[in-house]
């Protein structure tokens, strides 16, 4: 998938994830990955800026695995981020697939 599509909507992704429940970073890493291949280099600073915009809180939970985790969980701040680009992203896609379609029935 092309670089500058998946930095688009990376911010969408990661924020309807963690409307859908409470994550720490890795389990968000293998969820985005369903979507599009991200490593933890890219989601990691962008969880740093959503919390630092209060788009979402954070919170230590035990692990039986290893140390605490950090989960995140979205702020009603970050619940109106992702309608938003909700909203953006669909007129943008219809305005885009519209035009695709009309340029494919020209051909």
């Amino acid at each position: 998938m092309n670089s500058q599509f998946k930095k688009g909507v990376l911010e969408l992704i990661v924020l309807d994830s963690v409307a859908d429940h409470n994550m720490y970073g890795y389990e968000l890493v293998v969820e985005v990955s369903k979507v599009i291949d991200v490593n933890e280099g890219t989601i990691y600073p962008l969880l740093k800026r959503l919390t630092n915009e209060h788009y979402f809180e954070t919170y230590l939970e035990e692990s039986s695995e290893g140390p605490p985790r950090k989960y995140y969980k979205i702020t009603e701040a970050g619940t109106n981020r992702k309608d938003l680009l909700i909203k953006q992203w669909h007129e943008f896609s219809s305005s885009v697939n519209k035009y695709i379609k009309g340029s494919e029935s020209n051909e």
